[in-house]
């Protein structure tokens, strides 16, 4: 299953957007108002949770800079990855697309398309107001 955000506009250059998502913690500024728990376990690493919905630990697997940045599940019985892709679009602005994967049964997927769809959207929607703070 392949879920994709809108494209977002960022007012920051690719390196700037880049920095932004490589460090764990700014997750927290983009989570949704449903947001139960956040912690941050170290740089790579950060676990939430979110009302109605079991804990998630994710953990930085891939960074390519400065055009994308894959985090996965660091454990769990579900294998997953959000993976921010950042295209420069000019020196002070970038766009970025949140792009989530996850191989599920198909009871599975149908139950999960919707609330991840919104997560994702949420993410990204968020993204602009959270890296001018």
């Amino acid at each position: 299953m392949t879920i994709e955000s809108p494209k977002t506009v960022i007012p920051k250059s690719q390196e700037e957007a880049f920095k932004f998502l490589s460090e764990v913690e700014n997750f927290e500024k983009l989570m949704p108002e449903s947001i139960e728990k956040f912690k941050l376990i170290n740089e790579d690493t950060f676990l939430f949770a979110l009302k109605g919905m079991p804990e998630i630990t994710l953990k930085k697997k891939i960074v390519n800079p400065f055009d994308k940045i894959v985090l996965g599940a660091a454990e769990g019985k579900i294998d997953f990855t959000l993976t921010g892709h950042i295209v420069a679009i000019s020196p002070e602005s970038s766009e970025v697309t949140l792009e989530f994967e996850g191989d599920f049964n198909p009871m599975m997927a149908m139950m999960i398309k919707k609330p991840i769809k919104n997560f994702i959207e949420t993410l990204a929607t968020k993204m602009p107001g959270a890296m001018l703070v």
